[in-house]
């Protein structure tokens, strides 16, 4: 099972920009839909992107024309470019992936442990 290790977080001031990144364990993230979650203080867990085999993306409403996953197949990492953020971006943010055939089968509802793996998450505080 592929191991995930979240990093980058920290405070930011609204507006500004982070850039968080998931490292996998030795696993090549070629044939892994990965993706992005947060939860805040007393609230759910929210998806808010993912990047499927073929690089192919997708992005909550939240987060739309402000964050960017991207990937880099040669280090086995992922990435998520945050931009302009809002206090209402404060939380912790895990990354969570799971292999799949066809980038097809890539979306927000297949990340269920144990079949997807999960990262411990990293925190982020937007300050205003």
């Amino acid at each position: 099972q592929v191991q995930l290790v979240e990093s980058g977080g920290g405070s930011v001031q609204a507006g500004g920009s982070l850039r968080l990144s998931c490292a996998s364990s030795g696993y090549s993230l070629t044939t892994y839909c990965v993706g992005w979650f947060r939860q805040a203080a007393g609230k759910q867990r929210e998806w808010g992107s993912h990047i499927s085999n073929d690089g192919s993306t997708s992005y909550s409403h939240s987060v739309q024309g402000r964050f960017n996953i991207s990937k880099d197949p040669a280090k086995e990492v992922v990435y998520l470019q945050m931009n302009s953020q809002k206090s209402e971006d404060t939380a912790k943010y895990y990354c969570a992936a799971r292999q799949r055939s066809n980038s097809a089968h890539c979306g927000d509802g297949i990340f269920i442990p144990p079949l997807a793996a999960w990262g411990e998450g990293t925190q982020v505080t937007v300050t205003s």
